[in-house]
């Protein structure tokens, strides 16, 4: 039975990594200066920042219809006999939702998960995915490994302010960091699939010393560790802080990743993170 790996945007997976592993992606949709943009098709998070210091008006984002998931499916069973189509989580955006109304029209054919994360959370969830479809394991077998994964993965990030997610209603359990003091860095994570408050610390080089903190406690508590490290336009400098932090640190290396448009939508630019996982689980 062949396996056909199908995702969206949120991934912010390279088109290269998708290409590598024939996995489909179906773009969200940011919404700006009067026009819909595809994800990482139209527009890109520095079209964002661009336009928004020329004062336009803060995009907002909206998920892919069933309609395109169905089409998606459609292809992807063409040559693979089932598909595994793997989401941001519902907490977050509707697009699972949408996910799973097109798969209705595929019965047992199609299979949808809810990553109950987001960014590259859910990209390595994807990846390793994609990886075992390649190995030949079964749609329940690969969903079941993703579960165990889910339960022990982390996201660690920080922003340079939270108005993104507070505009765009992505602030979950964080609220109380609004209306912090001066130069306050707050620390976020995905928890249950929503955003978090992981603390708060006092400046830049403070919030990078508690990402690095973070990676060497989660590597110590789990062992064998994948890491994926995150930015938006403005925290590539940063990113760099974190990895000089974490030399001789032993991890799987990810790789950087940008976050995609409507991911930097909720986010905003100055962001910085790193999301883990174990290698087994």
């Amino acid at each position: 039975m062949t396996t056909a790996i199908v995702t969206d945007s949120t991934s912010d997976l390279s088109p290269g990594l998708l290409a590598q592993y024939g996995i489909r992606s179906v773009p969200l949709y940011v919404l700006f200066d009067g026009k819909m943009h595809k994800d990482g098709i139209d527009i890109t998070p520095a079209d964002l920042f661009r336009g928004l210091k020329e004062g336009k008006k803060t995009p907002s984002t909206s998920q892919p219809s069933p309609a395109e998931f169905a089409s998606v499916y459609r292809e992807a069973l063409e040559s693979a006999d089932q598909v595994l189509s793997i989401h941001i989580s519902g907490q977050l955006s509707g697009t699972v939702g949408s996910a799973r109304l097109a798969a209705q029209e595929f019965g047992d054919r199609v299979t949808v998960v809810d990553s109950r994360s987001v960014s590259m959370g859910l990209g390595m969830q994807v990846l390793r995915a994609a990886q075992r479809a390649q190995e030949g394991r079964s749609v329940p077998e690969i969903v079941a490994e993703l579960e165990r994964v889910a339960q022990q993965a982390d996201i660690r990030f920080t922003v340079d302010t939270l108005d993104f997610l507070r505009i765009n209603g992505r602030i979950g359990g964080a609220a109380a960091l609004l209306g912090g003091l001066l130069n306050i860095k707050p620390i976020l994570t995905v928890k249950n699939g929503r955003v978090e408050s992981g603390g708060r610390v006092r400046g830049h080089k403070k919030a990078m010393q508690d990402i690095v903190d973070h990676v060497r406690k989660y590597v110590e508590a789990h062992g064998g560790t994948r890491a994926a490290f995150l930015s938006t336009v403005g925290g590539e400098d940063y990113l760099r802080e974190v990895r000089g932090g974490l030399s001789g640190v032993p991890f799987e290396d990810m790789g950087d990743h940008q976050l995609g448009a409507v991911v930097a939508t909720h986010a905003g630019p100055g962001t910085v993170g790193v999301t883990l996982e174990p290698v087994t689980a």
